[in-house]
C-alpha cells in the first residue's frame, strides 16, 4: 500500500509498552509528511483489527506482545489485500523472531534504540519499497538464524535457477543488503532497470520482500 501523491504517510504503532508508543509517537509526529493514527494497539489482536479498520500506510510492529504476538499479527495482516508495509519492532537478542516476522510478510526491521531521524527514514524508505536493513545487519541476521540443510538448500537453488543472469546477480546482491542505488552503481545500471529486476525477482521466488530474498540466496549458497 502506497499513500497518494501529497498525502502524508499514515503509521499504526503497535506496541504492548505505552511509553514505546509514546515515544514513538513523538517522533513521527515531528515528521510533516507523516500521519500517526489515534488508535494504539497493545497485542496483535487488536493490531489486526485496527489494520482492517484504519487502512495504515505503514505499521510499526512489536514482536512480543500477549495474546497474539507480532509474527502472527503480521502473518493475518500480510495475507489481506493490498496490505500495509509491516516492520518488526525488536532487539538483536530475538533473531530467531525477527525472520519468523520476515518470512510471515514484513518489509524489514528496526531496534527500539535506533535514532529518531534514522526511524522516519526507515517509514519513508519502506514506502518508497527500498530496503530498511544495512547490509552488515542483513548478513548477520539470515547467517546466523536461517537454517541450511541439504534439502532446504537444493530447493533454494531450484527457486533462483527461475532467474536470468541479471536478475541472479540483482538477487545476489539484495542478499548483502544492498540498496537499488547501491545495485544500480555496482552493476552499471540505472535505478528504474534495478527497480525492474527487483520486481520480477521477487515475482519469481515468490517473495514478500527483499529479506526473503536474502534468505532464499543464504540458503543456496549463493551469495
Amino acid at each position: 500500500m502506497t499513500p497518494d501523491d501529497g498525502q502524508p504517510i499514515r503509521v499504526l504503532l503497535v506496541d504492548d509498552d505505552a511509553l514505546v508508543r509514546a515515544g514513538l509517537r513523538l517522533i513521527l509526529r515531528g515528521a510533516p509528511d507523516m500521519e500517526v493514527l489515534a488508535e494504539d494497539p497493545a497485542d496483535g489482536a487488536a493490531a489486526v483489527a485496527a489494520a482492517r479498520a484504519h487502512r495504515p500506510d505503514v505499521i510499526l510492529m512489536d514482536i512480543r506482545m500477549p495474546r497474539v504476538d507480532g509474527i502472527e499479527a503480521t502473518r493475518t495482516i500480510a495475507a489481506q489485500p493490498d496490505p500495509p508495509y509491516i516492520i518488526v519492532l525488536t532487539t538483536f537478542d530475538s533473531d530467531d523472531l525477527i525472520v519468523q516476522a520476515l518470512r510471515a510478510g514484513a518489509s524489514g526491521f528496526l531496534l527500539k534504540d535506533t535514532p529518531p531521524e534514522r526511524l522516519v527514514d526507515a517509514v519513508r524508505s519502506v514506502v518508497a519499497g527500498d530496503p530498511i536493513l544495512s547490509p552488515s545487519v542483513t548478513r548477520q541476521l539470515v547467517e546466523r538464524v536461517t537454517a541450511t540443510h541439504d534439502d532446504g538448500r537444493d530447493a533454494a537453488r531450484e527457486r533462483l535457477a527461475t532467474l536470468t543472469g541479471r536478475e541472479l546477480d540483482v538477487a545476489q546482491l539484495i542478499g548483502q543488503g544492498l540498496s537499488n542505488a547501491d545495485i544500480a552503481r555496482q552493476l552499471y545500471m540505472g535505478v528504474p532497470t534495478v527497480k525492474a529486476h527487483v520486481s520480477r525477482v521477487l515475482a519469481k521466488l515468490g517473495a514478500d520482500n527483499r529479506v526473503q530474498v536474502a534468505i532464499v540466496v543464504h540458503d543456496a549458497g549463493a551469495d
